[in-house]
Formats: C-alpha cells, sequence, structure tokens
C-alpha cells in the first residue's frame, strides 16, 4: 500500500521503517526536516502533500492541538487525503479529540482510527506494540495488515475515542505501579535492606509485572536516563484526570499520581524516565 508517515521519534521510526520492510511504499512529512535524517522515504513538503500520495496516513505525534492541526488545519491531512482513505492516529490524545477529528474527516469521506499503542520504544522497535483500536471495525479489517506490521495484540475497543479511553486506563495503570515501585524501593533504602536483593525476591511472587521488571531495574541502577520521558506521562495523566472530570469519575489514586508527576516536573526532570519518581520521594 502507499502509505504516510508524520511523527519519526523515537516510536514512530521504528514503526515506519517497518511498514517499509514490509515492501509498502513510504512517504513522509516532519515539521523538522532534520527527524527524517537518512530515512529512505518519498518527503514531502506538506501533510496535505502526504495525503495526496497515500491511501493510509499514520500520525504519532504529542498532544491533541498536534492532531488537530496536522490533520484539520492550512494544508493539513484533509486537504490532500481522497475519499476512502484512512489515518490512522497512534498519538496519545483526548478521547473528545479523536471524536472530533473523526467527525470532521469524515465529512470529506476520509475515515480514522485512533489507534494509541504501548509497549515504549522497544515495542515498537520488537514490532511488539498493543494496540487499541477506536472507529469502525471495518475499516480496522482493511487496514489490519499494517498494525500487524507494528504489533502482537490488536484489539477493537469500539466507536471513534474509545481507543484514546482504552489508552487512558492503561496509564493509569502503568504509572501508578511506577510510583507504588518506587515507594517500595524508597522503603527498602530506607530500612537498610538491599534494593536488588528485594527486587529480586519480589519478581517471583504476586507483586511480580513488568514495571518491576523494567522501572524497578532502572531504580536499582539508579538510571534514570529516558526510556520513557516522564513529561509525557504528565501529559497523559492531564488526559486522564481530564477524562474523568468529565466524566464525573472518581480516580483518587490518579490525582495522587498525577501531584507526584508536577512535583517531579517542578524538578526539571521531564526528559528524565518516569522511574524518576523514586527521586520526588527521596526529596521529601
Amino acid at each position: 500500500m502507499r502509505v504516510g508517515f508524520i511523527g519519526l521519534g523515537v516510536m514512530g521510526r521504528p514503526m515506519a521503517l517497518h511498514l517499509q520492510r514490509a515492501g509498502h511504499e513510504l512517504a513522509v512529512w516532519a515539521r523538522r526536516p532534520e527527524s527524517i535524517g537518512d530515512l529512505p522515504a518519498r518527503v514531502c513538503a506538506t501533510p496535505a502533500e502526504l495525503g495526496r500520495c497515500c491511501e493510509v496516513v499514520f500520525t504519532v505525534i504529542t498532544s491533541s492541538a498536534d492532531v488537530e492541526a496536522v490533520a484539520l488545519g492550512r494544508e493539513g491531512l484533509c486537504e490532500g487525503m481522497a475519499a476512502g482513505s484512512v489515518l490512522i492516529d497512534c498519538s496519545t490524545i483526548a478521547p473528545d479529540t479523536a471524536r472530533q477529528v473523526g467527525t470532521r474527516l469524515a465529512e470529506k469521506g476520509i475515515h480514522m482510527l485512533d489507534a494509541p499503542v504501548s509497549g515504549g520504544a522497544q515495542g515498537a522497535i520488537d514490532a511488539t506494540l498493543a494496540i487499541m483500536v477506536g472507529g469502525e471495525a471495518e475499516v480496522l479489517e482493511r487496514v489490519r495488515p499494517l498494525l500487524n506490521c507494528l504489533g502482537k495484540r490488536i484489539v477493537h475497543v469500539g466507536p471513534n475515542g474509545a481507543g484514546q479511553v482504552a489508552k487512558a486506563c492503561n496509564q493509569m495503570i502503568m504509572v501508578a505501579a511506577i510510583e507504588a515501585a518506587a515507594e517500595a524501593m524508597r522503603l527498602v533504602t530506607a530500612s537498610g535492606v538491599d534494593c536488588a536483593k528485594v527486587r529480586q525476591a519480589l519478581a517471583g511472587g504476586s507483586a511480580a509485572s513488568r514495571v518491576l521488571d523494567v522501572m524497578g531495574e532502572r531504580m536499582v541502577r539508579r538510571d534514570f536516563s529516558a526510556g520513557i520521558e516522564a513529561r509525557l506521562h504528565h501529559k497523559d495523566f492531564g488526559l486522564v484526570l481530564e477524562a474523568a472530570r468529565q466524566s464525573g469519575v472518581p480516580v483518587p489514586l490518579a490525582a495522587v499520581v498525577d501531584q507526584q508527576l508536577n512535583a517531579l516536573m517542578a524538578q526539571g526532570w521531564g526528559r528524565d524516565d518516569t522511574s524518576s519518581l523514586l527521586r520526588v520521594l527521596e526529596k521529601l
């Protein structure tokens, strides 16, 4: 297929390369041309130009406003994509934004799937991402061969916006687990016990988890270089709390974790790994 890609960062670049290696014809647009580097793809001058030459366009960009601008703004995808083409947005944005962008594109006959991903940079490199999809089931089936190049678990959650609701829940559970691991490691140190030994013991019991494996190991080694930049989880928790507010749902644990993320950002650690939540506790 003729596939476009916008968002060639830590996640997007390996995803784009997987699509190209699978035999699809790749075109790209980047707000910062230097991010394209030596990627062997057709380079387009605007999102509209990218849309004109592609059947399917992927976006993996940071914020709700970014997705709106790329999809609907001047020289945006909507000005180039043909009726029947598909936008697959793998960003993490507000469910309302996904619904609104989907509605606006549908007015021009363009399909949209909100398909946020989980698995981090390594999952993108290994093509083992979990992909949570909102949109029409028949559109998903049409592009499933593309998503199969990127992930191992692809679940149709519901209509537009449902994928983003699922991703919000994913972030709530994952980052709360990171905070729990940080609190455990802080208690271990304060008790004069070996963090590495405790983590090893916990990994064989009911507290075992991927978060304990990955983030716990980072805390033990005190390696806070970015695997996942904490500022992105901070952004995601803003979306979580807003969605909860709109739905009238109490999320007391998420609210506490959000405050810890606020404290992390205040320390200037936003571009470090979210395992830096341990350092927040150490500052108290």
